[in-house]
């Protein structure tokens, strides 16, 4: 590092540790998502606190993680796209206008994600916090109904809830992989610009600045 360089905390440990845990997370939970296992329930459980956890650190955490320190106007957003193409792109020492919507984009993806999953474990397994939400309701009253009949008509509409409920967790799925894609083009077309690397930044929380 020379005279005119200096480095600063940009990443608190919090943010640090909860963006590498969610890495873990959603990764384990995607290769085990075919085998059915717990592994893959328990850390679906994990994203989702990490999930709430985000949240609330967005509103209480240190000043690079707070939501109303990235989080700008759209012109802001298209200006900074602009200057991407310019000799002297705009520098911003924590999230860039576009990485801070990217990050809220991923966040309510990945809660589409645990939600619809739950709903799944839930219809399908009749366990999970949603299957206490799954009650026996018919159009039929039970006073004129019998009881297999009851039972076939909720069995019914189960199955399409689950497969309504699988679909959308198989869609939302892939649609945040391909954010995931074009968050880490982001982070390589970002390091190369600004001549800084992204990735070691949230490993140690720092970044080389112009004095």
């Amino acid at each position: 590092m020379n005279s005119h360089q200096k480095s600063v905390l940009v990443w608190d440990p919090i943010v640090r540790i909860f963006h590498w845990s969610l890495v873990v997370s959603f990764t384990v939970a995607y290769l085990t998502g075919e085998e059915k296992n717990e592994l893959h329930i328990f850390m679906g459980y994990m994203v989702l606190g990490l999930i709430i956890f985000r949240v609330i650190w967005g509103f209480i955490g240190s000043k690079h993680a707070l939501f109303e320190n990235f989080l700008t106007s759209s012109p802001k957003v298209f200006g900074y796209l602009k200057s991407l193409f310019s000799n002297k792109p705009k520098h911003y020492l924590g999230h860039n206008p576009l990485g801070g919507w990217m990050v809220i984009a991923l966040l309510m993806m990945l809660f589409a994600v645990t939600f619809s999953g739950l709903k799944v474990y839930a219809l399908k397994e009749g366990e999970g916090p949603l299957s206490m939400k799954i009650e026996q309701l018919s159009p039929i009253s039970t006073a004129y109904a019998k009881e297999d009949e009851m039972q076939r008509l909720v069995a019914e509409r189960d199955e399409v809830g689950e497969d309504y409920w699988t679909e959308f967790h198989e869609s939302s799925t892939n649609i945040m992989l391909i954010l995931i894609g074009l968050h880490l083009v982001g982070v390589v077309v970002s390091s190369k610009v600004h001549k800084e690397n992204l990735v070691k930044a949230m490993l140690t929380g720092k970044k080389t600045i112009q004095r």
